[in-house]
């Protein structure tokens, strides 16, 4: 009888604990990232996803799909964000710049000197500013939690030579993506910009059809290009690769405040992993360049400043050829004078 009564209350208890666990997870979060579990926005979703379920106290799930089960490239997975059929999604500059082009501001050249005045910005209003360019352009429904990065710097490699000053660009045929802004660089820098796809780029490296690429580290290491003849990395750090994690506003919207506090502290934490992830993976993937014996370059400050002044003529297509450009630019330039203006006033407190 005790037997059967036990067994009773285990069943009611397992029972109403799948209940209350049932109704705990009031919400679910579908995040997609079109990477993989070695990729820095893995780390940073698997942070978002520990940090949200816990703070929640488990009233919101996050479902994470790594790679292309939910969609493919930015447009397509922009449009199910859009209407939502994906709440949360990762894209690069390029992969969003199709629907927001003023977001390709985050490839102009040589604006970001450095980590902590990267960090800086996007941890400022210039994200908000962007945030609600985005929600008018797309009628309130795609929302811009954050930006994060995504493998570094973009630096320029090579199979041909060193590369320590612009002139040394000159006509070396440099693969780009399909898009204006990357190729205006590359031409501003007189060199022969050329579109090929990532999956043939070690092929196109081996055959000549490129001779060099505007990468960082983890992608040259990760996809062996050294192995098809890519031996000279300059670190001139053009770009800050940026990583826009993008949300449907109404699935953000629909939380009660205290639900969003805990998804915007959440891309918070996500934005940190980022940041730092590929810190930590560029260590072991610049040893591995050299001991396979690479070039690695780093100019001198005349030389970046030579570099910059170069590509100077980049800003002046972004704004007269780019929607919006002029009032994103603006933006940009205003948040990293402040930027500079704190990290080096915190630098020179430090030292004494």
């Amino acid at each position: 009888m005790l037997k059967t009564t036990l067994k009773t209350l285990t069943a009611a208890a397992l029972v109403a604990g799948s209940a209350m666990m049932a109704a705990a997870q009031e919400y679910t979060i579908r995040a997609t990232a079109n990477s993989n579990t070695n990729d820095e926005d893995y780390d940073g979703l698997v942070v978002f996803k520990n940090y949200v379920e816990a703070a929640s106290n488990g009233a919101i799930a996050v479902e994470l799909f790594i790679g292309t089960q939910l969609c493919s490239n930015g447009a397509e997975c922009l449009q199910g964000v859009a209407d939502g059929s994906i709440d949360v999604f990762i894209s690069t500059s390029g992969g969003a710049s199709g629907i927001f082009p003023y977001v390709q501001v985050l490839d102009l050249p040589y604006l970001m000197a450095d980590d902590r005045i990267a960090e800086h910005v996007l941890q400022g209003d210039f994200v908000r500013t962007m945030r609600d360019m985005a929600l008018e352009d797309s009628g309130g429904a795609i929302r811009l939690m954050t930006i994060g990065n995504t493998g570094g710097w973009r630096n320029f490699a090579n199979t041909q030579r060193r590369i320590a000053e612009p002139g040394d660009m000159e006509g070396l045929k440099i693969r780009t993506v399909v898009a204006d802004l990357p190729q205006e660089l590359v031409r501003a820098l007189g060199a022969s910009p050329t579109p090929i796809p990532w999956p043939e780029l070690f092929t196109s490296f081996q055959t000549g059809v490129v001779e060099g690429s505007k990468n960082g580290i983890t992608d040259i290491m990760g996809m062996k290009f050294p192995d098809a003849g890519l031996q000279y990395v300059t670190l001139d750090g053009h770009a800050y690769m940026g990583a826009l994690w993008w949300m449907s506003n109404e699935k953000f919207m629909a939380m009660p405040e205290d639900m969003r506090r805990v998804v915007v502290d959440g891309f918070y934490a996500l934005q940190q992993a980022t940041f730092a992830s590929p810190k930590r993976k560029s260590i072991q993937a610049y040893e591995e360049f050299v001991a396979g014996g690479g070039d690695l370059y780093v100019p001198t400050p005349e030389q970046k400043a030579a570099f910059a002044e170069a590509a100077a003529p980049v800003n002046d297509w972004f704004v007269a050829n780019v929607a919006r450009g002029d009032e994103i630019l603006a933006a940009l330039q205003e948040a990293v004078a402040a930027a500079e203006a704190d990290v080096n006033a915190a630098r020179d407190a430090d030292l004494n």
